[in-house]
């Protein structure tokens, strides 16, 4: 066994209050591409004429709403993605009492169907949506099932993704807990990021 991964796992077996802090390198074993490779800079740019990073934005959300979400669904979505070996590692060591919450920056709910219960999604979910008018909440089945924009089947509103877009605060009380965790652990794997 390699010496860092040795130390490590001593590391490991000494701590009870461990907390892993990740982000979009963790999913991209389970085939999710991170947007901001070569490939998804470019593909945007080719594609949609903007780089993710616009057409991820709160401003282009309200002034593009079609192109927002033929890009959302097209390039965000990975419902058949599967939890990878990483995922699995983070859940055994939860049920074992080490883990005790992982912070990530990553929105496919990837560390929650690896069997992790703790998690803190910095940057929210693709798998919970909401309509911006009545705030009636929508699954991921519900936003695929058509092409274009999503409306409300209650009022007709934009149902969007519950995602912190580009120009938009982080969720406080998500903030204070990651900050509050990190804070108090033991030790902080930090990985993908």
């Amino acid at each position: 066994m390699d010496e860092k991964l040795r130390k490590l796992k001593d590391w490991i077996a000494e701590c009870d209050n461990i907390v892993f802090f990740g982000g979009a390198g963790v999913s991209t074993e389970s085939g999710i591409p991170d947007f901001r490779g070569e490939k998804g800079i470019f593909t945007a740019i080719s594609e949609y004429g903007y780089r993710p990073e616009i057409i991820l934005s709160h401003s282009f959300f309200e002034a593009h709403p079609d192109i927002f979400f033929q890009y959302y669904k097209k390039n965000l979505l990975y419902p058949d993605a599967k939890p990878n070996d990483c995922h699995k590692a983070l859940a055994k060591l939860e049920e074992m009492g080490k883990l005790k919450s992982v912070v990530t920056q990553n929105i496919d709910d990837l560390h929650q169907k690896g069997g992790s219960k703790r998690v803190l999604e910095l940057h929210g979910t693709l798998y919970r949506n909401y309509c911006l008018k009545c705030g009636k909440e929508f699954d991921l089945d519900y936003v695929t099932k058509d092409e274009g924009i999503t409306r409300c089947d209650k009022c007709g509103g934009i149902v969007r993704p519950d995602v912190v877009l580009y120009e938009e605060g982080l969720d406080e009380r998500t903030i204070e807990e990651a900050v509050h965790d990190i804070s108090h652990a033991q030790m902080l794997i930090v990985g993908g990021t």
